[in-house]
């Protein structure tokens, strides 16, 4: 699995709103915080409140609050918020493979490795990783 810059820098915003617990952060707070350049990340918050994970608030004391508790969120659910498919082949989701002849059972392959992704980022949460990091 390829964890991308974008990736990478939406879970430690996520991280970073989940551990402010209750409070709206600021976009140039997190950006200053997680030393992430604010404009890559305001399109990555944006892309994380059009798919339900995040809230905005405008005005001076506005700012950015989890939309759903962290025990709801999984790393999954942010991966694919901001980059798709957690797996592809060739740029295309992995389901969609087809082989022949000696390569037949590839597609399996691929769809275990999907399937081994899948089974860590979608069974951890912003809430396990936040006490995790506490601890």
């Amino acid at each position: 699995m390829y964890v991308s810059a974008r990736t990478d820098y939406a879970v430690r915003a996520m991280l970073a709103i989940t551990a402010d617990d209750h409070t709206l952060v600021k976009a140039a707070t997190l950006a200053a915080a997680q030393d992430i350049p604010l404009s890559f990340l305001q399109g990555i918050l944006l892309d994380l409140r059009r798919a339900g994970l995040l809230h905005s608030h405008r005005g001076v004391d506005g700012g950015y609050a989890l939309a759903r508790p962290a025990e709801d969120i999984t790393v999954g659910d942010v991966v694919r918020a901001v980059g798709g498919a957690l797996t592809t082949v060739r740029g295309l989701p992995t389901t969609t493979t087809t082989y022949h002849g000696v390569a037949t059972g590839l597609k399996d392959v691929w769809l275990a490795v999907e399937e081994a992704i899948e089974g860590v980022v979608n069974h951890r949460t912003l809430a396990q990783l936040t006490i995790a990091a506490a601890a």
